[in-house]
C-alpha cells in the first residue's frame, strides 16, 4: 500500500497519545495505527505536557510563556530517538496564538515529510505538508452545546485553513458543517472517516448486570449527548431493562445528574477500563446514542463492529456513520424516542441490526482507514512535487 508515500517522513503530535477515555484521543491512536498500517513509522511531536496533557501548569510556567510569546518566531525541534521534541510548544502555541492571531512555526532538523496535527493546535512545521483534524465545527453551529470560545474557534480554524497544506474531518457532515462556517476552498478539506480495530472486552460484567438484560449508553455527560431527553423516553417506554449510563462527568453535568440519580432505572457507572468498556458494549441489548449533534460517533461505531443493535439520531452525522445499519430517532423528540426504545426492548429486529452493523462496520476497520489515508497523502505529494 506504501507505494508512492515509502520514502516518505511522518510525524503525528503526541500530545492526545498519552491520553484514554475521549474520541480525541481515541482517534489519535486509530491514526498512529492507521500510519503503520501504510508502512509508515511516525515520528512523534512532542513536549513535557504530553506525559500529562490535562494537568494544570504551575503560575510561574503560565508568566513565563506568556513572556515567551510576545515575540513571534520560529522554535527548534530536536531529534531525540524517534521523537522530535521542544521544551513547551502546545500550551505555547494556545498563546502564541491569543496574542499573535498565527501559527506557532517549528523548524525541525532532517529531510521534511508529512506532519498530522489529530486536532486543532495553532502550530505549524515550516517546510513539512501540515495536515490538521478538525473534528466538527460543533463550538461554531452548536455554541450553547460546547465550552469553546465560538468567536476564537473561528477565528483558529480560519488559520488554520489559510495555513494548512490540508485538513480532514471524520464526516461529510462535519466537512459541510466546517465549509459554511469559514466559507473557504472545498478543495482544502477532506471527509476522511477514520477506523478502528474493536475488541471484545475480557472483563467481566459489573455485578449485578446480565448479557442481553440492560440497555447501553456510553459517554462523557454533557447537554450535548440528550441525556434528560433518553431518560424521559426510557420511563415511557417502559423498558423491563436497566439503562446502564458509562461515562464520565463533562461540562454542565451537574445539570443532567440529579436526572440520573433520581431514575430508579438507571445504573451509573462514571469510570470503567476500556476491555469493562468493550465487555459492557458487546452484552448490552442495545447502544441507545441519541446525541443532539457529534462530528463523528465512534460509540456508534465500536457497538456495530461487536454485532450491538444501535439506536442514534437522525440526521447529520450520526445517522451518516450508521449508513442505514442502525434505529434513527428524532434526538428532539422523546415520543420518537420512547417508541424506539421500546421496539430493541423486543426481540424482532435484534438479529437484523446485529447482522447489519456489523457488515457496515467493516467501512470502520484499520486497514479502510489507512487507504484513505494512503489516497489523501498521495494527492498531497502529488500536488507538492517539484515541477519538471
Amino acid at each position: 500500500m506504501a507505494g508512492q508515500t515509502q520514502n516518505t517522513t511522518f510525524a503525528i503530535d503526541a500530545r492526545m497519545l498519552a491520553r484514554e477515555g475521549t474520541g480525541v484521543a481515541t482517534y489519535a491512536h486509530a491514526l498512529l495505527t492507521a500510519l503503520a498500517r501504510t508502512g509508515s513509522d511516525p515520528l512523534r511531536i512532542a513536549d513535557p505536557s504530553c506525559a500529562r496533557p490535562m494537568a494544570r501548569a504551575h503560575p510561574v510556567s503560565r508568566w513565563t510563556r506568556w513572556t515567551d510569546a510576545l515575540i513571534d518566531r520560529p522554535r527548534r525541534l530536536h531529534r531525540h530517538d524517534h521523537t522530535l521534541r521542544a521544551r513547551d510548544i502546545f500550551r505555547l502555541a494556545q498563546v502564541h496564538f491569543d496574542r499573535h492571531g498565527t501559527l506557532l512555526r517549528l523548524v525541525a532538523p532532517g529531510e521534511t515529510g508529512i506532519i498530522h496535527w489529530t486536532y486543532p493546535l495553532p502550530i505549524r512545521i515550516e517546510g513539512w505538508i501540515n495536515i490538521y483534524t478538525v473534528h466538527d465545527a460543533i463550538p461554531i453551529t452548536h455554541p450553547a452545546l460546547s465550552q469553546i470560545d465560538p468567536s476564537r474557534h473561528r477565528r483558529l480554524l480560519a488559520a488554520l485553513a489559510e495555513s494548512a497544506q490540508h485538513i480532514l474531518t471524520v464526516s461529510e457532515a462535519a466537512r459541510r458543517d466546517i465549509m459554511t462556517a469559514l466559507g473557504c476552498d472545498p478543495g482544502i478539506i477532506s471527509a476522511c472517516l477514520p477506523g478502528l480495530a474493536v475488541e471484545p472486552g475480557i472483563a467481566p460484567l459489573p455485578a449485578g448486570l446480565e448479557a442481553g438484560r440492560y440497555m447501553l449508553f456510553a459517554g462523557s455527560i454533557e447537554p450535548r449527548k440528550n441525556l434528560v431527553r433518553l431518560l424521559q423516553a426510557y420511563r415511557e417506554s417502559r423498558a423491563a431493562f436497566p439503562l446502564v449510563i458509562a461515562g464520565p462527568d463533562g461540562w454542565r453535568a451537574d445539570e443532567i445528574t440529579q436526572f440520573l440519580d433520581s431514575s430508579a432505572f438507571v445504573i451509573r457507572l462514571p469510570y470503567v477500563d476500556r476491555s469493562t468498556l468493550m465487555s459492557l458494549m458487546a452484552n448490552a441489548r442495545a447502544l441507545l446514542f441519541p446525541t443532539i449533534t457529534e462530528g463523528f460517533g465512534l460509540p456508534i461505531v465500536e457497538a456495530m463492529q461487536l454485532g450491538t443493535p444501535v439506536l442514534t439520531a437522525r440526521g447529520g452525522a450520526a445517522e451518516e456513520v450508521a449508513g442505514g445499519a442502525a434505529l434513527l430517532a428524532d434526538p428532539l423528540s422523546v415520543p420518537d424516542l420512547t417508541a424506539q426504545i421500546a421496539r430493541l426492548a423486543g426481540d424482532d429486529l435484534r438479529a437484523s441490526l446485529s447482522k447489519a452493523g456489523r457488515a457496515r462496520g467493516e467501512h470502520f476497520t484499520t486497514t479502510a482507514f489507512a487507504a484513505r489515508l494512503d489516497q489523501v497523502h498521495r494527492r498531497l505529494l502529488d500536488r507538492n512535487a517539484p515541477a519538471g
